[in-house]
């Protein structure tokens, strides 16, 4: 099977995925999604692969439905309840990388078969870290911010309008800031700037591709509504 399929397969996994935790558990699923996809992208953001012809990271579709989930807790729970997402991600980064540093500070064992397999993934990831955490805060930050603008200006219209524009510009923002502070010196330049234009490319269709699933997000919490009012 193709990168290619397999991409695509996996957008449409991670963004069903989105809605069905929102099904199921509401708010606070949205809040474990944005915690779970923040710490597994950090981690197959390490791995590169070739789609459509061009380099990029891999853990950019689990990344890029976080946007989705912010949205969705903006547009149904408010801005306190979107930057309450961010705020919870952020620390999830942070304990997740200090923790992991600590456990590869332990001596391993002679037996140990694990060690070197930790150190390959998580020794790189302070600075991975690092990146996603000011690219995170940056991005996600305007992105609320630019959500309920949007919002306020068209009084509460055209959801498509402030899901895709707040969305595309903040994760433009997103992924420069990332691609400067994690991979730049890593790789080589002409390398770094197709990871960074095929990072953005593959979070612009994500963007894109989450707009019918917001809208499928409304019916949702309407859903959840009606049960509240009858079983109140």
């Amino acid at each position: 099977m193709s990168n290619e399929i397999l991409w695509v397969g996996f957008a449409l996994l991670d963004l069903v995925a989105v809605l069905m935790v929102f099904r199921f558990f509401g708010k606070a699923g949205l809040l474990a999604m944005i915690v779970f996809s923040l710490l597994t992208c950090n981690i197959q953001v390490i791995k590169t692969v070739h789609l459509f012809g061009i380099t990029t990271t891999l853990g950019n579709v689990l990344y890029a439905s976080v946007f989705l989930t912010t949205d969705i807790l903006s547009e149904f729970y408010g801005k306190k309840a979107a930057k309450q997402g961010v705020l919870m991600g952020f620390v999830a980064l942070v304990l997740a990388t200090v923790y992991m540093q600590i456990a590869l500070c332990f001596t391993p064992a002679v037996d140990d078969f694990a060690q070197p397999h930790l150190q390959a993934i998580f020794g790189f990831m302070p600075r991975i870290a690092l990146g996603s955490m000011a690219a995170y805060l940056v991005s996600q930050w305007y992105d609320v911010w630019a959500f309920h603008f949007l919002k306020a200006r068209t009084k509460g219209r055209h959801l498509w309008l402030r899901n895709n524009g707040s969305t595309l510009v903040s994760q433009a923002l997103d992924t420069m800031v990332f691609c400067t502070i994690a991979f730049w010196g890593v790789f080589e330049t002409s390398i770094w700037v197709q990871i960074l234009v095929s990072t953005y490319l593959m979070k612009m269709i994500m963007g894109i591709m989450d707009t019918p699933f917001i809208y499928l997000a409304r019916h949702i919490y309407k859903g959840h509504a009606k049960l509240e009012e009858q079983t109140v």
